[in-house]
């Protein structure tokens, strides 16, 4: 396992691994990250033409349909994409390959399925370059490992990592820190177990006030709209507004989990916006690029809520698939208290689809020209000194 663990940082900073099953070796590149020299070199250690591995939802954005969760697209030598062609295809910038008469995807293999998995807990595009190691290449694969500059990792270790979950998250620090208008809260730091994300728990008034069922908001990050006010969401508006809402109600907990862009990292999140500028919805967007309309795990604050000795939840969201979710792992969700944020002229298409597509419940705010950005202000003297304790 901590093999695939490594594997995450050397994909990230572009260096492909290997991974080996019983049916030999395959070398997984990343399509983020990588370039044309790194291909030509993979190309001659390996023996092997470059394959593109892509997830079901991009090729169902080709109209391509697959049952797996991958599959891959190989090429001939003669038929074989310069690398700037494959990575605007990987990344949704182009919908075909001009010297490919069509794109004929077969059923990949477990490594390159592994490779892919990898990918997304990476939170890279959730594309890979495969090459099967030939035999007669074999002996200068076996150089590399041996002094070092390629890691080798078992598929099924890598399966295990991005299959398995977060796993065991651990507590690592925690303070007292004083918010504007809502008194102390107390953060709570938690690290997942291969190091990557970290969460934060902010417990908000004294313990003894909470209600039986405690008032929780599960928010994910969104580093455009919480921290500079980006007007294509309202993700800003609902930290704000939760923060106020859960101290009106005596206290409780944010939970704010490190899901960027519903789950597929800022990056991706990013390259999602260039394709809603273009027509996409967020939904297509993110489908176009590789991902499901929703890639988070909530498994996630049901460990967090765990630590804290929180049993029974009353949840704020408009979101009902986020209720049975965090059902599903095992949290006492006992009611949801609608939480809205601000409507503006830029983010009702993607409110509109979040209700229309993603089953949001906002047609109250999607009824109003213009909803407020903030609550007014409530006592908040429920919230203070919950970290002296």
């Amino acid at each position: 396992m901590r093999q695939a663990e490594r594997a995450i940082f050397d994909l990230r900073r572009g260096v492909p691994v290997l991974l080996r099953d019983d049916e030999g070796d395959t070398l997984i590149a990343p399509v983020e990250g990588f370039g044309a020299t790194a291909l030509e070199e993979a190309r001659v250690l390996t023996g092997s033409a470059p394959a593109l591995v892509l997830s079901r939802h991009r090729l169902a954005s080709l109209g391509v349909e697959v049952s797996d969760v991958s599959a891959t697209q190989h090429f001939d030598s003669a038929h074989a994409p310069g690398f700037p062609l494959l990575t605007q295809f990987a990344l949704g910038r182009a919908s075909v390959l001009p010297k490919t008469p069509r794109i004929a995807p077969v059923r990949s293999t477990a490594a390159e399925r592994a490779g892919l998995l990898l990918m997304r807990h990476a939170q890279l595009v959730p594309a890979a370059l495969a090459f099967a190691v030939s035999a007669g290449q074999a002996e200068a694969v076996a150089q590399h490992l041996a002094d070092g500059s390629l890691l080798v990792v078992k598929v099924t270790s890598a399966i295990e990592l991005c299959e398995t979950g977060p796993g065991q998250l651990r507590r690592v620090s925690d303070a007292r820190v004083p918010l504007a208008k809502l008194g102390d809260a107390r953060f709570v730091l938690f690290r997942e177990e291969d190091g990557v994300r970290e969460h934060v728990a902010i417990v908000l008034g004294e313990r003894e006030n909470w209600a039986d069922a405690v008032p929780v908001r599960v928010h994910s990050s969104c580093l455009t709209g919480d921290i500079f006010g980006s007007q294509r969401c309202d993700c800003g508006a609902q930290l704000r507004n939760g923060l106020t809402t859960i101290c009106s109600m005596g206290g409780g907990v944010m939970l704010y989990l490190a899901q960027e862009g519903r789950g597929i990292g800022l990056a991706n999140k990013l390259r999602a916006y260039r394709l809603q500028d273009e027509g996409l919805d967020t939904i297509d967007a993110d489908q176009v690029i590789g991902f499901s309309k929703d890639e988070r795990d909530y498994r996630i604050a049901q460990q967090m809520l765990d630590d804290l000795g929180i049993p029974r939840i009353e949840l704020l969201t408009n979101n009902p698939e986020k209720v049975s979710a965090l059902r599903k792992a095992g949290i006492d969700v006992v009611s949801r208290r609608a939480l809205f944020g601000q409507l503006n002229d830029h983010n009702q298409h993607y409110l509109r689809t979040k209700a229309d597509r993603h089953g949001h419940l906002l047609e109250e705010l999607l009824a109003r020209p213009e909803v407020p950005g903030d609550l007014p202000e409530t006592d908040s003297a429920a919230c203070i000194a919950s970290g002296r304790k």
